[in-house]
């Protein structure tokens, strides 16, 4: 007995060095002796939101109100965190979720009743524009104040802000959350949400998700059997795109998860870090930390002496056969994703468009997968593209026509997290004499078939066309330097009618409107002495001749 006694002892001595020197307090800049949690990294990585209870500068005296603070990081490290006003810290109790890639939509709760700590459940949405953040609206998810019942509630939004993560209980003041999903539909309008099913949600509690930008792996916070004590973090894998098939979900292990509470669990936009909540050598209650995703790691000294220990101590079964011990979790794919940024404007006026966005689209099947909304000051979007395929990133407005790019990701499997920053994007107004290039055009080499990644921005233009029904155009066909005059010619002819053919077929766009040139060589717009030059020429433009 005495032997085993040591043994955990020395167990969980070996588990807080590991903590301490892993794991980084984010320092009394930002902890308290009050509670900090709910931490929420702005998309360029400088800003950190998170929220203090019952601390005596918040503006409700409630002993367990919450408020939203903020601190900003500057020399690499964050500065002393301020109190938010409205519309942050509107009511007695209040809440900040996550936010959208562009930095331009905030998730909050909704409450009706500002005065009182019994609000009614449900989320908001704070968005920016060119004077400040405005007042929450309800982000309206069907049924959800009737399956809410308990006494939390928790949401996320997914980095393609097609996907809201929410945990709740459906139980009367229950405290045994369950992890649910609810999708965007092409209207604007949220699904009901669906719970994930017995693979993610067991008997105790799952809460506080987040999905990872991979779109595919999902952290939580849950109190099951086998864990280090209260809540621990875990992480599974989206098997289908079904969001009912997950893999076995893992102890994140001793480098994240203590005896205590551990929770929150978020991926930096911008760096190599993980942030979470832990009580963990905490100055006061919970406090904010961060780790390097290279060090989220199990091995042989988290390991209890006997098997029969470890469910109750959290630790993973030798790996007798390679000889280690504990589970290397996977942090590959954790960043891997490339972030695309740039100015949307007005290619007439140059000034930011209003209601205009940046989407981006599987090119293999046309699917949009998410979008962006510009900064309504600066007029910059940002978006984050997993690797692993091919995209088209193209600019859309009511009254414009968008001319976008194509990035290719398929080769990009094991890369490191990467920014590319100056992808401009210009927006045409649908005015007469206005010329767009059709970049996401594609054909089979040196011929006028059409490649079906051709079909998603075809549709666009056919969708275009068919909303404003008066409109004539010119689709041309242009080539670089390279072969006879004669073939140039026929190919940059047979290109522009095989558009037309394709944007006529769908029955509600007349032949009679669409006029067909081949260029050829005569017009090129750039050298033809480089092979980008060579590229860029061989182009298929859009042309309004009349609207």
């Amino acid at each position: 007995m005495r032997k085993y006694i040591l043994t955990i002892s020395i167990f969980f001595t070996i588990f807080e060095f590991a903590f301490c020197q892993k794991v980084e307090n984010l320092g009394e800049n930002i902890n308290t002796i009050y509670n900090e949690f709910s931490p929420v990294i702005s998309p360029d990585g400088k800003t950190l939101y998170f929220l203090r209870e019952g601390h005596p500068n918040n503006k409700s005296k409630e002993k367990y109100s919450c408020d939203v603070w903020k601190a900003d990081l500057s020399g690499g490290s964050w500065q002393q965190a301020i109190h938010l006003g409205n519309p942050f810290n509107a009511n007695v109790s209040n809440s900040i979720y996550s936010i959208s890639p562009d930095g331009n939509t905030i998730i909050t709760n909704w409450a009706e009743d500002t005065q009182t700590l019994n609000i009614t459940k449900g989320f908001g949405i704070i968005k920016k524009t060119e004077t400040g953040f405005t007042k929450a609206e309800r982000l309206e998810i069907p049924k959800f104040e009737k399956m809410c019942k308990g006494r939390y509630q928790f949401g996320s939004l997914s980095a393609d802000g097609k996907t809201f993560l929410m945990s709740f209980s459906d139980s009367k003041n229950g405290v045994i959350d369950d992890i649910y999903a609810s999708f965007l539909q092409k209207d604007g309008s949220w699904t009901e949400p669906m719970n994930l099913g017995d693979d993610i949600n067991s008997n105790d509690t799952e809460c506080i998700p987040f999905l990872a930008s991979d779109g595919y792996t999902l952290y939580f916070s849950s109190n099951r059997a086998g864990g280090f004590g209260s809540n621990d973090i875990y992480m599974s894998k989206r098997l289908d795109r079904s969001w009912q098939k997950w893999s076995k979900p893992k102890n994140m292990g001793s480098t994240i998860n203590s005896e205590d509470y551990d929770a929150f669990f978020s991926l930096s936009p911008v760096d190599e870090y993980a942030y979470f909540v832990t009580k963990k050598e905490s100055l006061g209650k919970n406090d904010i930390v961060k780790v390097k995703l290279s060090e989220i790691v199990t091995d042989e000294k988290d390991l209890p002496v006997s098997d029969k220990d470890v469910a109750a101590l959290g630790g993973a079964k030798k790996d007798t056969k390679n000889g280690k011990g504990g589970d290397q979790i996977d942090n590959k794919n954790l960043k891997n994703v490339m972030v695309i940024s740039g100015k949307l404007f007005d290619a007439k006026t140059l000034k930011i468009p209003v209601g205009g966005q940046v989407i981006y689209e599987d090119l293999s099947n046309g699917q949009e997968l998410g979008f962006a909304t510009p900064d309504p000051i600066t007029g910059i979007y940002k978006i984050e593209l997993p690797y692993g395929k091919k995209y088209s990133i193209t600019p859309v407005g009511k009254g414009f026509v968008g001319s976008g790019f194509t990035m290719d990701l398929t080769n990009m499997a094991g890369s490191k997290y990467l920014e590319v920053n100056g992808k401009d994007l210009k927006l045409i107004p649908a005015e007469t004499g206005q010329k767009i290039t059709l970049n996401n055009i594609f054909f089979q080499f040196a011929k006028t078939e059409l490649r079906n990644e051709s079909f998603s921005e075809l549709n666009r233009l056919a969708e275009f066309l068919e909303t404003n029904n008066t409109m004539q155009v010119e689709i041309s066909g242009h080539t670089d330097s390279i072969g006879s005059d004669e073939a140039n010619n026929r190919i940059s002819l047979g290109r522009a009618d095989a558009v037309k053919t394709y944007l006529t077929t769908t029955g509600k766009i007349a032949g009679i409107r669409i006029v067909t040139k081949g260029y050829g060589k005569t017009k090129p717009i750039a050298s033809n002495d480089t092979e980008e030059g060579q590229q860029a020429n061989r182009r298929v433009e859009f042309t309004i001749l009349k609207n």
